[in-house]
């Protein structure tokens, strides 16, 4: 540690901000890597309602506070002896703070791009083809039941008609939904 004591002022707290930041960046990033850590700068770290609701990650968390220290002490140590004014190399250094916080959203926003909802909405199958599985009974007399196929996946759902008894294997579209479970359906 004589290494640290014998710098300026200046130069020894840049590097008492990232060391410590290094380690807890190095510890965030390989909880993310196995999975124990939910968060991603997705939530904030305090009560406080500041989000517009359409922003992929919160301005300010923890996350955000070492990546902006991580980019200030290590931008503010890399260039100590080539920026002579303290003022100039203290704003670089906020400046390139900020540009990893602003790096970090691009890639977060990026990813949220690679997200997916493949959960089944029954509201899908609407204009959907559709085939009889059990026999449908004319005039909404009873239920049968119809293979679907949404987002990929076969479903099998109740189904009824307004129309002719429909036997299995008849292709018939999908062209409401009742009581937001029972598919109703018509000869196609």
């Amino acid at each position: 540690m004589d290494f640290i004591t014998s710098l300026e002022p200046l130069l020894k707290t840049f590097w008492f901000i990232a060391i410590p930041t290094s380690i807890i960046f190095i510890i965030q990033t390989i909880m993310t890597f196995i999975g124990a850590d939910a968060s991603d700068g997705t939530s904030a770290d305090f009560d406080g309602d500041i989000s517009d609701g359409d922003a992929p990650f919160q301005l300010f968390s923890f996350r955000n506070l070492i990546n902006f220290l991580l980019g200030f002490s290590w931008s503010g140590i890399s260039f100590y002896n080539a920026i002579s004014s303290k003022l100039l190399l203290i704003v670089v250094a906020v400046i390139i703070g900020c540009a990893f916080i602003f790096l970090f959203f691009l890639i977060i926003s990026q990813l949220m791009k690679l997200s997916e909802d493949a959960s089944f909405k029954i509201i899908n199958t609407v204009d959907k083809t559709a085939e009889v599985y059990l026999t449908i009974p004319a005039e909404k007399s009873g239920k049968g039941k119809v293979l679907v196929s949404v987002g990929g996946s076969v479903h099998e759902l109740e189904a009824m008609t307004e129309g002719e008894l429909l036997p299995s294997g008849k292709l018939v579209k999908v062209v409401k939904i009742e009581n937001n479970q029972i598919l109703i359906v018509e000869k196609i």
